[in-house]
């Protein structure tokens, strides 16, 4: 039914365009009689006059598809660029400016003078020279309004205009910023993970050939050899189930188990589970919770390896004696504000915009102690954005070394 009715509407609209145009000549054939003109230069005139017409009719075409080339062109994702063979710019879509973070391009000068990088010229270049499509992956440092200098990746692909047209070439940019900076992470991971499952795995794989070997003959020393073996044991499951543990929150494959609990139990748990670390330390912990506990709602599970490791970390980076370590919580009307802080050696400035990436470790030095696995602060911040909050380090080394947890209380 759609369908005749728009037939039937397309057919009307013919034959009124017909009839108007019929209507037209009619007048203008009375107009040139009028006039005096014979027949001949009547139709003559007429012809002239309908070319007039299409000729403006064709122009205003033109012009509407030009802007609705350059419309459609400035809604993409891409930067577009067209040039001639003088690399002069001749239009530039809107998205260019965003991806250099230009307030304006301006037509007619030179991609070099515009952009102020080779890399970008130079891809264009090697595309009129060669007369074909050409990629390049390039990087490039911007400097935003606040003076920061930010880093960004850019695929470039140029070629020349079609023969048909005039010379010159056109550009398209994508920002690839973030695939580059995900591959790179991919493959820091990889490379770290290798490397810290291959540690324990090298001593275990030795003092079992050492213990084939029966070289050891004292029952002592077998055991030190099979206490070690388990040690590392427990580190390679530890670094296993920290894997996947980041990996189920950083992929939401698994919904949190909200549930309700206080802070301070699971503080006290943490503590709990860590009482062999505090055996014999010159440690003083200080915790000052509402006197219900500080009640939240959230994955019970999450937030014990939260304060586990925050407190863990504490310890084993601060050996000295002395160590104060102080776990408060504030709770507030839509919000609470967690902060475990303790007195220790600190963390370096330098060190501060890294410590919470997989397997990050900011002291160089080897303890003969397992050191951990190098997660725990990526399961942190991870747990915390998980529950919609926001996790702040700040670190004065020497004084002070505070994480500050904020997490709203629907959804704590």
């Amino acid at each position: 039914m759609t369908t005749t009715l728009l037939s039937a509407a397309l057919i009307l609209l013919i034959l009124w365009v017909w009839q108007r145009e019929k209507h037209w000549r009619r007048s203008l054939e009375m107009v040139t009689k009028a006039a005096g003109l014979k027949t001949f230069e009547a139709s003559k005139l007429s012809a002239r006059f309908q070319g007039l017409i299409e000729a403006e009719s064709a122009l205003n075409k033109e012009e509407y598809l030009r802007r609705l080339f350059e419309s459609l062109l400035n809604e993409i994702r891409q930067g577009v660029v067209i040039v001639d063979d003088h690399q002069r710019i001749k239009f530039c879509n809107r998205t260019m400016g965003h991806l250099f973070h230009r307030t304006s391009i301006h037509r007619g000068r030179t991609l070099l003078e515009e952009f102020s990088d080779h890399q970008v010229s130079d891809t264009v270049l090697a595309a009129l020279q060669a007369q074909r499509r050409t990629v390049r992956e390039i990087e490039m440092n911007t400097t935003l309004g606040s003076g920061a200098v930010n880093t960004r990746h850019y695929l470039i692909e140029a070629a020349p205009l079609p023969a048909k047209a005039e010379a010159g070439a056109w550009l398209m940019v994508y920002d690839i910023t973030e695939q580059t900076m995900a591959e790179q992470v991919r493959k820091d991971f990889v490379a770290n993970a290798s490397h810290e499952l291959r540690t324990p795995l090298t001593l275990i794989n030795g003092y079992i050939e050492t213990l084939q070997s029966g070289v050891i003959k004292d029952e002592a020393a077998v055991h030190r050899c099979l206490d070690v073996m388990e040690k590392h044991g427990k580190r390679i499951i530890r670094i296993i189930e920290d894997m996947l543990t980041i990996s189920r929150l950083e992929n939401g494959s698994s919904a949190l188990n909200l549930e309700p609990f206080t802070a301070r139990s699971c503080v006290q748990d943490a503590l709990d589970h860590l009482s062999p670390m505090l055996e014999g330390r010159d440690t003083r912990l200080e915790l000052d919770f509402p006197s219900d506990g500080g009640h939240m709602v959230g994955d019970r599970f999450y937030w014990d390896q939260v304060f586990t490791n925050l407190l863990e970390n504490a310890l084993k980076e601060n050996p000295n004696p002395g160590l104060v370590i102080k776990v408060t919580g504030q709770w507030f009307a839509d919000h609470c504000l967690l902060s475990i802080s303790d007195n220790g050696i600190g963390i370096p400035a330098h060190d501060l915009p890294f410590v919470f990436k997989r397997f990050f470790r900011g002291h160089k030095h080897h303890s003969p102690e397992i050191k951990g696995t190098g997660l725990g602060l990526s399961i942190v911040r991870r747990t915390v954005e998980a529950h919609g909050g926001t996790i702040e380090l700040t670190s004065t080394p020497g004084v002070e070394t505070t994480f500050k947890i904020r997490v709203p209380l629907g959804t704590a």
